[in-house]
Order: C-alpha cells, then sequence, then structure tokens
C-alpha cells in the first residue's frame, strides 16, 4: 500500500476512534457513507466524485471528538447550551482535519454537512447552491441515517417515513436533486441492505435493554465475549453460515464496552474501495493530492 493510501488508511482509523465514543451510534459512519456513494453514483457523479463523498460520509463526524462524553450520550433532551456544543462539531472537525495531507477530499463533507437549502443550517448559515454538492449529499443520507437507526430511547422509522419526511423538505432542510434521488433509491429498494447494519452483510445486533446497539464486526468470530456500548452488558457471539446470535453473559465490563477497537478489515476494504473506484489512468490521483 502507498504512502497516500496509508494517509487515507489513517482518515478512517481516526473517525472510527471518534465513532466509539458514541454509545448509541454504531455503524452510523458506514451507514452514512454507503447512502452517500450511492447517492452519487444515482447522481452520476465522477468516479473521483463518488470516492471523495464516500470517504466524506465516513468522516463527516470528526468534529464529535470535541463533544464531552456526558452530551454526546445524553438520553434527555439537550439544554440550549448543550446544544450548542453539539452545534461546534462541524467546525472542529474541519480544525482537525485541516492539518491532514488528504483533508481536501473531505473538508466540505466534514464541515458543511448541517448547512441546508433555506440558510437556517450551521455552522455558517449558506444557503441554496452556496452548499457544495458533497456536503448536500452527506446532509441527506446523516439525516436519513439518524431517523432510520434505533437508540435505546427510541426505536428507528421505517424507512418509508423517513423518506417522507425528507420529501416534505425538499427546499427547506434538504436538497430537492440530492432528496428526489434519495426517494428513488428507496423506491427501488436499494437502501435496505444498509438501513441497521454496521457494515455489509451484519446486521446490528441487539442487546436485551437498550436494543440494536452492538455493531459487531466481520472478525468478532464464534464463541467471543461482546458488550453493549450503551449499559456495558456482555454477550457470547454464536456464529452460523447465515445468523448471527448473541448470548447473555451475565457480566458488564464498561471499560471493555467502550474501548475504541477499530475494523481493520473493513478499513482496508474501504481504501481499496476509493482506489478500485478510480480509472485506471487515474489512480495516481490520491497520490498527487498530498504532493
Amino acid at each position: 500500500m502507498n504512502y497516500a493510501a496509508e494517509l487515507l488508511k489513517s482518515l478512517y482509523t481516526m473517525a472510527m476512534m471518534v465513532e466509539a465514543r458514541d454509545a448509541y451510534t454504531g455503524g452510523h459512519l458506514w451507514r452514512v457513507s454507503q447512502f452517500a456513494r450511492l447517492l452519487a453514483q444515482a447522481l452520476h457523479l465522477p468516479s473521483e466524485e463518488v470516492a471523495r463523498i464516500e470517504l466524506g460520509g465516513f468522516l463527516h463526524d470528526l468534529g464529535k471528538v470535541g463533544v464531552p462524553d456526558a452530551i454526546l450520550n445524553k438520553r434527555e433532551r439537550l439544554s440550549d447550551e448543550e446544544y450548542a456544543i453539539i452545534k461546534s462539531h462541524p467546525r472542529v472537525g474541519a480544525d482537525l482535519l485541516a492539518g491532514h495531507p488528504l483533508s481536501s477530499l473531505a473538508y466540505e463533507a466534514v464541515f458543511m454537512h448541517h448547512e441546508t437549502p433555506d440558510g437556517c443550517g450551521y455552522p455558517q448559515g449558506l444557503a441554496g447552491e452556496a452548499i457544495p454538492l458533497a456536503a448536500r449529499i452527506v446532509g441527506v443520507a446523516d439525516a436519513f441515517d439518524a431517523m432510520t437507526s434505533s437508540r435505546p430511547y427510541r426505536a428507528g422509522m421505517p424507512a418509508a417515513r423517513a423518506l417522507q419526511i425528507i420529501e416534505d423538505h425538499l427546499d427547506s432542510q434538504f436538497d430537492r436533486q440530492v432528496g428526489r434521488a434519495l426517494l428513488a433509491l428507496g423506491a427501488a429498494g436499494r437502501l435496505e441492505h444498509i438501513i441497521g447494519h454496521s457494515e455489509a452483510g451484519i446486521p446490528m445486533q441487539h442487546c436485551l435493554q437498550c436494543g440494536p446497539t452492538i455493531a459487531l464486526q466481520r472478525h468478532s468470530g464464534d464463541g467471543v465475549t461482546v458488550y453493549c456500548p450503551a449499559c456495558a452488558s456482555g454477550y457470547r457471539v454464536t456464529r452460523q453460515p447465515h445468523h448471527i446470535t448473541l448470548t447473555p453473559t451475565g457480566s458488564s465490563d464498561p471499560v471493555a464496552a467502550r474501548q475504541p477497537v477499530p475494523d481493520a478489515e473493513l478499513i482496508n476494504e474501504l481504501v481499496a474501495a476509493v482506489y478500485h473506484a478510480l480509472p485506471a489512468p487515474r489512480r495516481g490521483w490520491l497520490q498527487r493530492l498530498w504532493r
């Protein structure tokens, strides 16, 4: 793997480490990146742009590293002061990304994914086409996943309901072109394999107390113990050819439950996907970016 790919790998690893701090959003980054990729492809963007937007989808929440755990994992309604801290995460993420040699690949998605067409978003209050297309795509993907994902305190809504909400708020909260592309993907049944999954072919696993909060990694083999990141309850994994079962162990380990463990196999797969998305004559693209 060349130096540029190693730099790309470092971005994915950093994003996974940040995601591990949030007990309620396992698999969110993977799902947003995959929704964003499908949207970029549906809009017939060049392969380089598809790869860049997929990466931006995975990195969009980097700035949550600056949000205290007590706010990030709070179940109750946030106060105005706490919400102001949450709203700082796009700028924190952009600042964090700024020193990285490949920052230009994901800067727009990280910094502007909460801008909205009506100008009521943040952090800059941009409107309409002043918001880069990459940020508009990731913003729609992020919102759709937030609506369809379950939390310990509420169930995710059906995809049809989330799509209806997006359709009802085109041109205000959601970009019309991107939103209509998502509606078309939903109507064609092309979102179901991503909804409720933490990576390809692996659905989110259920904690008996908290719901589908356990993002099982592909290398978590038969017989290993995993922990719910929300309540720290332990479960033993049983893998069968087409089925995964979690059996309560009766144990609890808050330290292990919140220990960041980047999924090396998934990261390598994501890095490779960026390269494979490029036409062969242009695979020097990433290498040129860091020079």
